[in-house]
């Protein structure tokens, strides 16, 4: 049977119908080359507000005390209130956070485990006890962050300017200690520069997750709370601000520190659980977003856009598309060496990126070789996200923590990319 019509018209076509999907990465990749930075958005209210910082943390002693220095050396005009919840603790984090200016709440609760529940129970505290209602503001933040001393004072004028959530710039403590710490690091400084501030620039809805993202009790009340509970709370809530029409908001000059793993085995089961709560929250979202698409404004239409690709339906359409592209090649005669020579330019595609990332942001990378060994480490850091996400499928959704060592300064981190 006769199938080279399947070689010459699938194999491309499926790719290149994936290409369209995606082809606005590389508007947000290059945008910024032509289009000059955005000012601040200009407030639309006056006087500052109140900030509640809210920090889930799990035996976190090594680096916590640096995270609340940086908060109680903030230069904003308003209260900036640091709340730890010390959750499932087996040393004394609970009491150096509050040696170091910290309201502290503890929570022993080995069934319900992850940052979600965490959250939860901290904000529910905070109800109890009449506490959240003085604050206009929450900011969430790992106990591993750091903050520069003008974070909440710039991330501010988003919030002023009417933004309901919104999210700072996030770079790296440790962007030189190994391979996998610099692909990492990489990725964060791209994510930044280029995907939000491209969507900043352009007045779309940017993308809150991870660590450094905060939003107003009038959200907070909208939300009825924090209930958020899969394996990446951060993306069920930006997902849930995407289907709901929430306005999100980006700054570029409220910078965050985040430590990156190491070793490629925390990497490894870091990575697993982002890729098992993705699929979680694929599957929860899926209907809404698809509505989404044909609902509201164009703002909203394309945050729905985004998120789906973004997940497992757009990447599972990727690998779909892969496969059949070369079953398809194969059977009409192609060879497994040809398709294999297809990877350098997978490659050269995601060196590219990291090259014009590291040429934009030299600021946050380390210097010399170190900065040698970010680009070298980006491709194949990105590239192992492969096998992470086939293991991940066949192994035990359950939230497993990462352990925290780099105890430093925001002036050690400045010191040691210079």
């Amino acid at each position: 049977m006769d199938i080279s019509w399947l070689a010459r018209w699938v194999f491309p076509a499926l790719p290149a119908a994936l290409a369209l999907c995606y082809l606005y990465q590389a508007v947000y990749l290059f945008l910024p080359l032509f289009k000059r930075r955005s000012p601040p958005p200009a407030p639309i209210r006056t006087g500052p507000v109140d900030y509640a910082v809210l920090i889930a943390a799990r035996n976190e002693r090594a680096v916590l005390p640096w995270l609340l220095d940086s908060i109680r050396a903030q230069d904003y005009p308003g209260h900036v209130t640091p709340f730890v919840i010390a959750d499932n603790c087996t040393d004394d984090t609970a009491a150096l956070a509050r040696a170091h200016g910290a309201i502290v709440f503890e929570r022993h609760d080995e069934t319900r485990v992850g940052k979600g529940y965490a959250l939860h129970a901290l904000i529910e505290h905070m109800r109890r006890t009449g506490t959240l209602d003085e604050y206009g503001v929450f900011l969430v933040f790992d106990a591993d962050n750091l903050l520069s001393p003008d974070y909440v004072r710039r991330i501010d004028r988003v919030f002023a300017a009417g933004y309901e959530t919104a999210c700072g710039y996030r770079a790296s403590k440790n962007p030189g200690a190994s391979w996998v710490s610099a692909g990492s690091a990489m990725w964060y400084l791209h994510d930044s520069a280029h995907l939000n501030a491209s969507r900043m620039g352009l007045g779309v809805t940017c993308a809150c997750t991870g660590t450094g993202f905060g939003f107003t009790r009038a959200l907070l009340d909208r939300m009825d709370g924090w209930e958020f509970f899969t394996l990446v709370e951060d993306v069920e809530f930006n997902a849930w601000c995407t289907v709901n029409g929430v306005r999100m908001g980006y700054c570029a000059d409220a910078v965050v520190y985040d430590e990156q793993p190491v070793t490629l085995r925390q990497s490894w089961v870091q990575r697993t659980r982002w890729v098992q709560g993705g699929i979680q929250v694929s599957l929860k979202y899926a209907g809404r977003l698809c509505r989404g698409l044909f609902r509201g404004g164009i703002r909203e239409r394309w945050g729905c856009f985004e998120a789906l690709t973004l997940t497992m339906y757009g990447y599972g359409a990727c690998a779909l598309a892969g496969v059949l592209a070369a079953l398809t090649a194969l059977a009409a005669g192609g060879s497994v060496r040809e398709l294999l020579l297809s990877l350098p330019g997978m490659a050269g595609s995601l060196a590219l990126m990291g090259a014009m990332t590291a040429a934009s942001e030299r600021r946050y990378l380390p210097g010399g070789r170190q900065t040698l060994l970010c680009l070298a480490a980006f491709p194949l850091f990105m590239l192992t996200y492969v096998p992470i996400a086939l293991t991940a499928c066949f192994r035990p959704f359950v939230w497993r923590p990462v352990r925290h060592t780099a105890a430093m300064t925001v002036q050690d981190v400045a010191v040691t990319k210079s």
